[in-house]
């Protein structure tokens, strides 16, 4: 799954650099390296309709194909139904049948003459995503499609991307996939505390390593115009100890004249970086920014091949949650140091698994020769002094 980046100009030609970024932009940023969710939003930041029609498409639907404007009216007439059911929600006929479906999202940023209708607007849209990625996540369960193939369907989105990264002259130094294997997964689930298989997000993931730090954000920016929504981001599975958005602002002027109209104060980032908690077993010297984002795949023109003529046409996309890591050269190099080091993870995580499954008891040795006990520690302690 390894993508070659070769002879890559460090010219920033085709990406957005941080300092031209908006109101629109700080907020996915913000949210991704939060981890945080667009339900807790209170308005979208679209500017006008291309970047609305740009977002449709991200999610892989086709306006223009009266299938897919068919099952998009589908999901908001649901939303309108639910609110109006279970909240007795008086949803307007503006929000409830807008005349083009690009127009929600206006109106729900605040953009046109019925942005008086805004608040109204973003509550049915959060209820559309939350349908949206209902029946995403179980279409999969319906479709015969193997893990393989849908992996394999994923693989071919993301190496596209990153080709385009290329083209775009992203001063990239290596983008490489792996998928976990079954003995990672099964010694992951052991060392969680919550020992659930669909907790694992990162089956799959791509780590991506630019030249310095200051290309990240922009390759991150990237990815969510090209790969996935900035929306799609798993809540609660993010790690950042990297990038300082604060810092980010305080340090760049054309962004700071921007912090006033953000959904939350900077305050809030001051008790987000006491609270922020990086992975258990990661060194404390570790950096990077780690997240898992659902990446959508088209599967109708896929199923269609295998049902054949019999398949009724109508959009089908399914999500899979994958983690991208992104780091710089210089990081990267330091993480492979000392306590930071990837042997040394995996070897903490062994000791959580062994303190675990043996709580006290006698546990092989390496050379099978004798036992050891785990100490409170984390290390194993050989029977002599047991």
């Amino acid at each position: 799954m390894a993508i070659q980046v070769q002879h890559v100009s460090a010219s920033m030609q085709g990406l957005l650099p941080v300092d031209r970024f908006g109101v629109r932009e700080l907020e996915e940023i913000r949210l991704i390296l939060r981890g945080g969710s667009v339900i807790d939003w209170r308005r979208l930041s679209f500017r006008d309709r291309d970047e609305v029609d740009g977002f449709i498409r991200l999610c892989l639907f086709r306006p223009e194909h009266p299938a897919d404007e068919a099952r998009l009216r589908e999901i908001l007439a649901e939303a309108v139904d639910y609110l109006r059911r279970v909240f007795r929600y008086r949803v307007t006929d503006v929000v409830a049948h807008p005349r083009e479906l690009h127009d929600l999202f206006l109106i729900a940023s605040g953009v046109g003459e019925h942005r008086k209708w805004r608040r109204i607007a973003c509550i049915v849209l959060k209820v559309m995503h939350t349908i949206f990625h209902t029946d995403s996540r179980e279409m999969l369960f319906r479709t015969p499609i193997s893990s393989s193939e849908f992996a394999a369907l994923i693989d071919r989105r993301v190496q596209a991307v990153a080709i385009q990264l290329k083209e775009a002259g992203a001063p990239l130094v290596d983008f490489v996939g792996s998928v976990k294997t079954r003995e990672s997964m099964i010694t992951k689930l052991l060392a969680k505390r919550e020992s659930v298989a669909a907790q694992i997000f990162d089956k799959v993931r791509y780590r991506i390593v630019t030249r310095t730090e200051a290309d990240i954000l922009p390759v991150l920016h990237f990815l969510t115009t090209h790969l996935f929504p900035f929306s799609f981001v798993v809540p609660a599975q993010s790690q950042n100890n990297l990038v300082s958005f604060h810092q980010l602002l305080e340090e760049t002027p054309s962004l700071a004249e921007h912090a006033a109209q953000l959904q939350s104060h900077l305050e809030t980032e001051e008790v987000y970086d006491r609270r922020k908690g990086m992975n258990e077993f990661s060194g404390k010297d570790y950096r990077v920014i780690n997240f898992v984002a659902d990446v959508p795949v088209r599967l109708d023109e896929h199923l269609c091949m295998i049902e054949g003529a019999r398949r009724i046409p109508r959009p089908e996309i399914a999500f899979a949650p994958v983690e991208f890591q992104l780091v710089d050269e210089e990081t990267a190099r330091l993480n492979e140091e000392g306590a930071s080091s990837h042997d040394r993870y995996k070897r903490r995580q062994r000791v959580r698994v062994l303190r675990r499954l043996s709580k006290g008891l006698v546990v092989p040795k390496r050379n099978g020769a004798s036992g050891a006990k785990i100490a409170q520690n984390g290390d194993t302690v050989p029977d002599s002094e047991a």
